[in-house]
């Protein structure tokens, strides 16, 4: 009974320093290794991003070309927010290029021919958007036809009728209100000051909900017993988001402000995060792209929810498919070629899994801003175009593999 009651008195008091180092490390390993793809793509943009700024002498992050930089790739960001959703539900979708190119076609007729009002020409194309995402949706969802072959038979579908509305011309030009949304910006307010006054004030608020998103997120972790980061990662961690905030903020208010397209993704990147977080549809898509029959099982209305998710997606194809047209300032034949290439690599990127039930929304806007800068970084220093294709190949095929390799280590 001694003994029993002195084992513990064989251990120093400095001996419980590494337990807890090693405790702290375990934390950070486990948060490291669940957010592994999130992490790594945040990286690899900084690193890409700090890349080309040497590499082009300071050009990459002058004002003007990040302003360039997020109104050349608005409508890719916009197709990769859905096409993400699609994939975690376990599909695919490649005739989003071809509807944005239909909506676009669609809009021109209506405001440059028919002189509709543009806020209603634009209305009606997103109505147009949702009725194609619902048809394709139909034949997914309720017909059981595997999503590659239906989006492509829309693939060429819409792309027939684009021609068809546009008889093999382009139509312009637009109505000065509906090119803002591609380049229009914030407008100015206030005392006349060396930075956008506007800008300056949405930069405080996004930092400030950013900060109140992290700090509740960690409460009701701590509520629910889950592990917590440290203490001093989770400083470091909310230093680094103010000081991102803060260095994007002050290069758009050094210029003409934050531009519209930017506050459509803000709101898009806002509202479909919260829903895929803590929505039931939300939840129950990422059930039925993780495991179907169990999903079933549970109750989850699988047909319904894979409906809804191309009816979103044909929606986001045509708000996509009006920002390029706004930008072109005219409805093209040759509009939406590969961006469904383009809109499934950023979701590939970001964190989503080939099996589906894996990625966020956050991860499809930083696979798109990944290949964004890789295309205006490489255009900047003067590589040609057919070798863009291939870095653009092989970054899309790192990122997939390293999805497989990870899958193979867990489950090994």
């Amino acid at each position: 009974m001694a003994q029993t009651e002195t084992t513990p008195k064989t251990s120093s008091p400095g001996a419980a320093a590494p337990d807890e180092r090693r405790s702290t490390g375990a934390v950070l390993a486990q948060a490291l290794r669940g957010n592994v793809r999130q992490y790594g793509m945040l990286v690899a943009l900084a690193l890409i991003v700090v890349l080309f700024q040497i590499w082009t002498d300071g050009t990459l992050l002058k004002p003007l070309n990040i302003t360039n930089l997020i109104q050349q790739n608005g409508y890719i960001l916009i197709l990769a927010i859905g096409m993400m959703i699609v994939i975690i539900a376990g599909h695919i979708d490649l005739s989003v290029g071809s509807l944005a190119a239909f909506v676009g076609a669609a809009a021109a007729v209506m405001m440059v021919k028919h002189d509709i009002p543009w806020p209603v020409a634009l209305v009606c194309a997103l109505l147009i958007g949702a009725v194609a995402g619902a048809w394709q949706g139909f034949w997914i969802a309720y017909i059981g036809i595997p999503s590659f072959i239906v989006t492509l038979a829309g693939m060429l579908l819409f792309r027939g009728g684009t021609q068809i509305l546009l008889q093999g011309q382009s139509i312009a030009p637009f109505p000065k209100g509906f090119q803002k949304i591609s380049s229009g910006f914030l407008p100015e307010v206030g005392p006349h000051t060396n930075y956008h006054n506007l800008t300056l004030l949405l930069g405080l608020g996004v930092l400030a909900l950013a900060v109140l998103q992290e700090v509740r997120g960690r409460r009701q972790a701590a509520a629910y017993g889950l592990e917590l980061l440290p203490v001093g990662f989770f400083l470091a961690k909310l230093a680094a988001i103010t000081a991102a905030v803060a260095v994007f903020t002050l290069l758009l208010a050094s210029y003409h402000g934050a531009p519209i397209v930017l506050l459509i993704l803000g709101v898009l990147l806002v509202g479909f995060g919260y829903l895929m977080r803590n929505s039931i549809i939300g939840r129950h898509t990422y059930a039925i792209g993780g495991n179907e029959p169990a999903a079933k099982l549970s109750g989850v209305k699988s047909k319904r929810v894979v409906f809804l998710a191309f009816v979103n997606m044909g929606v986001l194809a045509a708000l996509a498919g009006l920002v390029f047209a706004a930008r072109l300032n005219a409805g093209t034949p040759q509009a939406g070629i590969n961006f469904e290439l383009e809109a499934i690599a950023a979701a590939f990127i970001g964190g989503a899994s080939a099996s589906g039930g894996v990625g966020t929304v956050l991860g499809a806007i930083i696979g798109g801003l990944v290949l964004g800068v890789l295309n205006n970084g490489m255009s900047l220093v003067g590589v040609g175009t057919d070798y863009q294709q291939v870095i653009k190949g092989l970054v899309l095929l790192a990122a997939v593999g390293f999805d497989v390799y990870n899958k193979r280590k867990v489950g090994s």
